[in-house]
């Protein structure tokens, strides 16, 4: 199986609307990738690694998919929909990376 991690880089004008993404954004892709979609889940960032440093990242989500091929073939026809949501729940460009999930 294999993860999309969407990150959200962290600035001092980054804002993210955590509840539209998790009540809306995540279900719009769910409804429109199907059933590759494994499962899907979200992080808010906290902090960084030293004593009040801020987190790389206001916010991440995760995509779970059987295979790089499937996310593709199920993302693919979707991707200027779900890109375009994107202005509804924060003003930074994701940072998207695709990883094998060991063990």
């Amino acid at each position: 199986m294999i993860k999309v991690s969407v990150l959200y880089p962290n600035n001092e004008s980054a804002t993210f609307d955590m509840d539209y993404y998790c009540k809306t954004h995540l279900p719009l892709v769910a409804e429109l990738v199907g059933k590759a979609l494994i499962s899907s889940s979200a992080d808010a960032g906290l902090a960084g690694g030293a004593p009040g440093e801020a987190p790389t990242y206001i916010a991440m989500g995760h995509l779970v998919f059987e295979s790089v091929e499937s996310f593709q073939q199920a993302f693919a026809p979707h991707q200027e929909v779900i890109a375009a949501d994107l202005v509804n729940f924060t003003n930074v460009s994701p940072v998207i990376q695709i990883s094998n999930i060991a063990g």
